[in-house]
């Protein structure tokens, strides 16, 4: 009989097992892949951005699905404590723009040796190449976990840490959800998110701005009314199918959740290309590059206000034919430039799918979990932790933060539940 099973050797499950070896030598994790740790090692481009730096509120802010339920979990294990477990295991972090934290030496693995390390230091049991198929709580309260070879294991408290259904290469196959069903809990809506934005608009179709990156743009999710549901200033690039990059990817769930809202496929996303400049700041530049310039064709007068092809493209949607000069142009059409500049709108009807996505939206209710111990409401010695949660953020460290936070509350709490 084990004190604690954990199923899953991913970020949340790993510290879970962490957590839990300090105050017991009885723990086993399951992990269905051969290998842990393996979304941490193709974490943050293979660097692995292990937590961000920021104060408790803009963290939360940026964890947009359920992050304010962190809080309490906050107040036992934090991001700076995520620091400290890593930096007294002599992996030293460094920290980058927005409050990013990586490994000084930029290696994931290191991330994942420093937790695997501290499971072998700590006698924790592993099984790798071990699926769980389903999970039975036995009348004497323990749990009875059955594997496909039929092998089965008991334990007095069991974690669920098995991820979402993104990335399933790693063996993020939404096995959990099942499991956590089976044991009474509540599955919200799954929806992909950090994931790229497709459309149908002609110049997506035709390509005409495939592989165009374009920096620090404010990109928006319009709502029915044509008022701004977010807006992400961000980088951003035009793809064969629609539009991905850091900007694109953080209003992915919310062009999922205005298509819910408004009951349609096609929701309306807006480029400002010049976020930092007031609208009558860009005409007086557009029209000052005119005037120096005024035989020169419009595209070439204007030429290096923005990347070539998005200005040709600005240029054409504005209506300025090829053949006119700085000199000809008429007032009318410099404005439509300038708001096109300030507010290219077109169409998006949704995204690419959920195991394309770099993180699941939806889970197991957070209702039904208590954020003190992350221990289950509704089944005593169930302890949930990391994405298999209906917990998600953006991308830059705030989704690990939440796995790793998570596990160490649940695998602190499981390790020491008993029945009595």
């Amino acid at each position: 009989m084990y004190q604690t099973i954990i199923i899953g050797g991913g970020p949340s499950g790993l510290m879970a097992a962490a957590a839990a070896s300090q105050n017991s030598k009885n723990i086993l994790l399951l992990e269905k892949k051969k290998g842990l740790g393996r979304k941490l090692k193709i974490s943050g481009g293979g660097r692995c951005n292990v937590t961000n730096r920021l104060p408790y509120d803009e963290i939360i802010k940026n964890i947009p699905g359920n992050g304010k339920f962190l809080y309490s979990p906050f107040s036992v294990f934090d991001n700076e404590s995520i620091i400290q477990f890593f930096e007294s295991r002599g992996l030293l972090l460094k920290e980058e723009d927005h409050g990013r934290m990586f490994p000084i030496s930029n290696k994931a693995q290191d991330v994942v040796d420093a937790l695997i390390n501290t499971l072998k230091q700590n006698s924790v049991e592993i099984k790798e190449e071990s699926t769980v198929t389903s999970i039975e709580y036995t009348a004497t309260q323990s749990f009875k976990i059955i594997l496909n070879n039929q092998q089965f294991f008991e334990s007095k408290s069991l974690i669920i840490a098995t991820g979402g259904t993104s990335v399933p290469q790693t063996g993020s196959t939404g096995d959990g959800y099942k499991f956590a069903e089976q044991l009474g809990h509540t599955i919200t809506e799954l929806f992909p998110t950090e994931v790229p934005i497709t459309s149908e608009a002609s110049f997506i179709k035709n390509k005409r701005l495939k592989g165009l990156s374009l920096k620090d743009v404010a990109l928006s999710v319009l709502k029915k009314n044509g008022k701004t549901r977010i807006t992400h200033q961000m980088d951003m690039l035009f793809t064969h199918f629609g539009i991905s990059g850091p900007a694109a990817l953080r209003c992915s769930q919310f062009v999922y959740k205005e298509q819910k809202n408004q009951k349609r496929k096609n929701i309306q996303m807006q480029i400002d290309v010049f976020p930092e400049l007031t609208r009558q700041d860009l005409e007086h530049k557009v029209r000052q590059m005119l005037e120096n310039a005024p035989d020169k064709y419009v595209k070439n007068s204007l030429h290096g206000l923005i990347e070539e092809r998005y200005l040709l493209f600005m240029v054409e949607q504005a209506e300025i034919s090829d053949d006119v000069t700085a000199h000809h142009i008429s007032n009318t059409q410099i404005n439509r430039l300038v708001d096109l500049l300030k507010g290219f709108t077109f169409t998006v009807n949704g995204t690419l799918s959920i195991d394309k996505a770099f993180v699941t939206g939806g889970g197991v209710s957070l209702k039904e979990i208590q954020p003190k111990s992350m221990m289950s409401k509704i089944t005593p010695g169930l302890f949930l932790c990391g994405e298999v949660l209906d917990i998600h953020g953006y991308t830059g460290g705030y989704n690990i933060t939440s796995a790793l936070v998570t596990g160490h509350v649940a695998g602190s709490n499981a390790s020491l539940f008993t029945t009595e």
